[in-house]
């Protein structure tokens, strides 16, 4: 199997968790990097891993996605999984008023993590001529009101419907689409959530297990839906919580 892992930022990265799970199923792996200041963190780690290609890419920059896709069509030929996990919105936007988000910065959000998924499906449609699966990485703010969750309540909604639309439109390729839904996780990046600390104690207080999900949960089920037994399922929002989300 060859994977393109696109968002690893360090070890505790749901990206990360994901492309151990990939590798300890014999996967082949691409790592991606964002760009110089982050290379020292993610080559080490993707270098354990055994990937075999490990490339910058600002998913801004079209021509490092192309010349990304180059590389792994000239080295594999063909690809069978892509996980996108990359989000961005500027500070001021995450922590202020939907309501007050500037245009500029709700495009910026929308860009970084919604469009580029969709970006990122299309370079990899031609290399998966006998189908493959393609994943992001959403959250319960998509779909209910997550108090310091912003804008990305908004563009994580968007991504979901994205990733039902992107589902419809590339099953009869054989590509399937998912969003995977974690709960509250200690990431870098929800560290920039204000008060995430009570939200994590609420997630593993209320959540029926009384667990909060971890990275190497989030792979498992990433490599599951990578493998031919899930070929048949598409266009879902994969919530891997504890059963936080079903709780009123």
């Amino acid at each position: 199997m060859k994977v393109l892992v696109v968002g690893v930022a360090n070890d505790q990265s749901i990206a990360y968790g994901c492309a151990k799970a990939f590798s300890e199923q014999g996967a082949d792996l691409a790592v991606t990097f964002l760009n110089e200041k982050a290379e020292p963190h993610v080559r080490p780690l993707a270098e354990e891993l055994g990937a075999e290609i490990v490339a910058p890419l600002d998913v801004r920059d079209l021509e490092q996605q192309d010349a990304l896709f180059r590389e792994i069509t000239e080295k594999w030929g063909r690809l069978d999984t892509l996980l996108h996990s990359i989000a961005f919105s500027k500070k001021e936007d995450l922590h202020g008023r939907v309501v007050d988000c500037s245009a500029e910065g709700f495009g910026l959000a929308m860009d970084i993590s919604v469009h580029s998924f969709l970006r990122l499906i299309r370079g990899a449609e031609p290399l998966m001529p006998q189908g493959g699966t393609c994943m992001t990485v959403s959250f319960m703010g998509a779909q209910k009101v997550v108090e310091n969750y912003g804008v990305m309540g908004p563009v994580k909604a968007a991504l979901e419907a994205a990733t039902r639309y992107a589902a419809a439109e590339m099953g009869p390729r054989g590509i399937s689409v998912h969003a995977l839904s974690p709960g509250p996780l200690k990431t870098r990046a929800a560290s920039g959530i204000a008060e995430f600390d009570e939200l994590l104690n609420d997630a593993a207080e209320r959540a029926p297990t009384h667990q909060l999900a971890t990275i190497d949960d989030v792979g498992a089920y990433a490599a599951f839906l990578a493998s031919r037994e899930a070929f048949n399922v598409t266009g879902g929002i994969h919530f891997i919580d504890g059963g936080y989300s079903i709780v009123g």
